[in-house]
């Protein structure tokens, strides 16, 4: 049996600093994840005038006052910061510019942008194509919006996180089916956690109610669930127990599903405490819809490599937004190491094949490489290009990674 000590949640870490920075006080964040894509917020916060100090594992937040920066924000490749920052920049007095890598400027923001409008923000993109650089500037009013759900859950998570400081009531209803539920369950924990109530009508309509405010405190953020994806997907094609520790099996993460997945495809899985193990069988493919947990599609996608029979993923066209267009990322990456991929506007259909070595192309994506990860554990030669692109959300994953191969 090799136990893995799972990092805390990316998604966990950048919501709790939003609303600790709103908090009027200080507040103790543990167990943080430190990677790219949390340093980009922590620095962003900074420049707003929010106080942060590292302590070990934690970071303590001094919030309530802020104001808007003087200079434009880079927040690179990180969809979230870009996201979450795009409404808290309508609660600082004066012009916010947010700006991004040449991929992040790719990436639509529109649907976000018009929902800040109808709550009373001006809010555009700056060169008038729907994606970033965006320059915010105005109060948050409140009132009613209406957002598309089919592209991101974050944008939601955006307003939800920063409504109680809006003039008047909130409410956002959901145009269509919203994608990535969980997520927005994850954001409602968070700021229950701090004190704000959030009314929930079955994901078509979210209320948040004016003058509540956040109160500062401590939070542990919790093992991230889709980082612990690639360990239980490892165990699952090494076909010997892997645990992944330091993970909540009862967590609001969506991803936390994984490893019922991999059980669906013939895997033992068992559950303790803090902990989630997976013990590879005769692994067999499925047919399943992943809009609830699109970040291990790729890490699923993988698994089907070795799995017998077609495996056909299903509702997931927001992956086409992600730090690349994943769904053609797979099915070029499959294909490169011998898979047949049929692509589909929502998802992929993966056939199993003769195994080749290949030189992988991450486009940049974390997922793409820690996803291929597991495949190096069953394919010799294979190769992986830029690993260093986990930095965004696991830095010493490689590290970590290393174990299952001792």
């Amino acid at each position: 049996m090799k136990t893995v000590e799972i990092p805390g949640s990316k998604s966990c870490t950048n919501r709790a600093l939003v609303i600790a920075a709103l908090a009027d006080g200080i507040s103790v964040l543990r167990k943080v994840l430190v990677s790219d894509d949390t340093v980009y917020m922590v620095n962003a916060l900074k420049q707003f005038g929010i106080r942060i100090e590292e302590k070990g594992d934690s970071l303590i937040v001094r919030g309530g006052h802020f104001h808007a920066p003087k200079k434009v924000i880079n927040v690179g490749n990180a969809g979230t910061t870009m996201r979450f920052l795009a409404t808290f920049a309508s609660l600082a007095e004066g012009k916010t510019t947010i700006t991004g890598s040449k991929r992040m400027q790719e990436r639509p923001i529109q649907d976000l942008l018009d929902g800040l409008r109808q709550l009373g923000v001006n809010a555009c993109s700056k060169k008038k194509n729907g994606c970033p650089p965006v320059v915010i500037e105005g109060n948050l009013k409140g009132g009613k919006c209406r957002i598309s759900g089919n592209k991101s859950s974050q944008y939601f998570t955006s307003i939800l996180m920063c409504a109680p400081y809006a003039e008047r009531d909130v409410e956002i209803e959901v145009s269509g089916d919203l994608t990535s539920k969980p997520y927005i369950d994850v954001t409602i924990g968070i700021m229950e956690n701090f004190g704000v109530k959030v009314i929930n009508e079955n994901y078509k309509k979210f209320v948040v109610r004016k003058n509540q405010k956040y109160q500062p405190g401590e939070y542990t953020i919790e093992g991230d669930a889709s980082n612990a994806s690639y360990f239980l997907a490892a165990g699952a094609v090494l076909g010997e127990g892997v645990r992944a520790a330091n993970i909540n099996p009862m967590s609001n993460q969506g991803d936390i599903k994984f490893a019922g997945v991999l059980e669906k495809m013939g895997c033992v899985v068992k559950y303790g405490k803090d902990w989630i193990e997976v013990k590879g069988g005769e692994l067999h493919g499925i047919d399943i819809d992943m809009n609830s947990m699109p970040d291990v599609v790729q890490t699923l996608a993988v698994v089907a490599l070795f799995a017998k029979g077609k495996t056909r993923i299903r509702n997931v066209p927001n992956l086409r937004i992600k730090e690349t267009d994943r769904i053609k990322a797979l099915a070029i990456e499959l294909r490169r190491v011998g898979a047949k991929v049929k692509e589909f506007e929502d998802g992929l259909e993966i056939t199993p094949g003769e195994y080749k070595a290949a030189s992988i192309e991450t486009y940049s994506d974390h997922r793409m490489a820690m996803s291929f990860a597991v495949a190096q554990l069953k394919i010799p030669g294979l190769k992986i290009k830029n690993p260093r692109c986990v930095r965004k959300s696991f830095p010493d994953f490689w590290v970590r990674f290393a174990k299952l191969r001792l």
